[in-house]
């Protein structure tokens, strides 16, 4: 190549956005010895998912959905392109063990970088001839993610992100500062579930922000199987390998649906089936309340009960830090009409300190509870029982103003000992659910079918017709 033409392709690759389709790096950092000495790349070509995710500018940018999506790739091109676009940054990439990262990540990418980098074994790191640097890095436990505390990262990259808690993930924004200009940003891949399927799914699927989130900060780029040709190509027998899972896996990773995911405790649950628009409950249907309560959380939920017993949850009260006596103002302030109230029986217990439960607290404030049964495991299967589907619907519906419920109720998960209970931790995913299985527990009554009303007789001019109808 004449060196006129050199120095153009040079003065291109300089000011130009990352190179697409293929993917085609020139590393400069010997042109000073001349430019035999220079190093090309050939990348590849992404698919038109993975060249979103090559766009993509957000602060937060999650990658994925289902298996098969070509994650691992993006992660890796990405961090190649912008260690190499941009002199000087600092990238971290995290797997959750160092097995996965050895074998996703360090190996590809020392093969891939050729001379353009050096891997330094004792800092797990590819230091750049231009400056940049991408450290490996690993969380085993939640806490290890502490040992990034005050580093400094420009460009940070969580593979597989619902495998870490969303403290994991808080502590590591932490860590996206410095002085140089360069945006900083962090790049996600994810699949339904695992422990950190919550957080994620809230910011970058059902896109619910608290506090200080910004909607605008956060993309989501979904991708499946189908999306990856090169896969499909080379495996064809992947697709019917998926196809052949259990409903729960093959729901997530197969068509990336955030609502199914694996040790879920609920499959049963889907919210295009249980989650319903409010409509005027007939006066005629009995109401009635459950709770679960302590000083964490009240969860509180109104539930109407049809003709034909099935359940319509209306109304929900999901607050903290509320003591005995408030919680009972709380529920008696929404002024519904119910038959019955019930409660899990741990509060009936007498306090130490005061010699009085929590139920006689209430029943001082004028609520009166029912005492439910708290028999976990087949508790457990009467609200799988009330869920599942029938040929008339459902046994139950929520309402979309109760949020809390809904989430909870997809996210609650096994757990994980063999004995078919619901995981305990999180706690805060207990609270709504148990709520439901001390209303399920409580046997209520359904509504009274209204008696149709008799007919007149015909109308007869008659001596025997009714008064209203003779001829005088």
């Amino acid at each position: 190549m004449p060196e006129a033409k050199r120095k153009k392709h040079l003065q291109w690759a300089a000011r130009s956005p990352l190179p697409l389709l293929p993917l085609y790096v020139f590393f400069f950092g010997w042109v000073k010895k001349g430019w035999k000495n220079s190093v090309i790349l050939k990348l590849g070509e992404p698919s038109a998912r993975q060249r979103e995710f090559l766009r993509a500018g957000t602060r937060f940018v999650a990658y994925g959905g289902a298996r098969g999506g070509g994650k691992s790739w993006a992660v890796r091109q990405k961090a190649l392109l912008l260690a190499l676009r941009y002199p000087g940054i600092r990238l971290l990439l995290l797997r959750r063990s160092y097995p996965e990262l050895r074998e996703n990540h360090i190996l590809p990418l020392r093969a891939l970088c050729g001379g353009a980098a050096e891997y330094k074994e004792s800092q797990k790191a590819l230091a750049f001839c231009n400056g940049s640097r991408l450290k490996f890095g690993y969380c085993d436990t939640e806490g290890d993610v502490l040992q990034y505390q005050g580093q400094e990262y420009d460009v940070i990259f969580i593979d597989e992100a619902t495998q870490f808690t969303e403290f994991q993930f808080s502590a590591l924004t932490a860590c996206l500062r410095g002085a140089n200009a360069f945006p900083k940003r962090m790049y996600l891949t994810c699949n339904p579930g695992g422990v950190g399927h919550d957080w994620v799914r809230r910011l970058f699927v059902a896109r619910e922000y608290r506090g200080k989130e910004r909607a605008a900060d956060y993309t989501f780029i979904p991708a499946t199987v189908f999306d990856n040709q090169v896969l499909l190509r080379q495996d064809p027998g992947y697709v019917d390998m998926l196809e052949n899972l259990p409903e729960d896996l093959r729901r997530a990773w197969l068509e990336g649906e955030w609502d199914a995911f694996a040790g879920q405790f609920f499959p049963e649950f889907r919210r295009q089936t249980h989650v319903i628009a409010p409509f005027p409950l007939p006066e005629s249907w009995p109401r009635y309340f459950t709770m679960d309560y302590g000083l964490d959380m009240l969860a509180g939920y109104f539930i109407a009960l049809d003709e034909q017993g099935r359940a319509y949850v209306y109304r929900e009260i999901y607050e903290s830090n509320l003591i005995a006596s408030q919680a009972a103002r709380r529920v008696l302030g929404c002024g519904e009409p119910i038959q019955a109230a019930y409660g899990p029986p741990d509060l009936w217990n007498r306090r130490q300190d005061t010699g009085r439960s929590v139920a006689e607290i209430f029943l001082q404030q004028g609520l009166v509870l029912q005492r439910a049964e708290n028999q976990r495991i087949n508790g457990w299967m009467d609200v799988k029982e009330w869920l599942h589907p029938r040929e008339e619907g459902p046994g139950i519906q929520i309402f979309e103003t109760c949020p809390n419920l809904i989430r909870t109720l997809q996210a609650l998960r096994f757990a994980g000992d063999g004995s078919g209970d619901a995981a305990t931790e999180p706690h805060e995913l207990t609270h709504a659910p148990d709520a439901l299985r001390y209303f399920v527990a409580g046997r209520p009554s359904p509504a009274r079918r209204q008696k149709e009303k008799e007919p007149k007789e015909p109308f007869s001019f008659g001596t025997q017709a009714p008064a209203e109808y003779r001829v005088i």
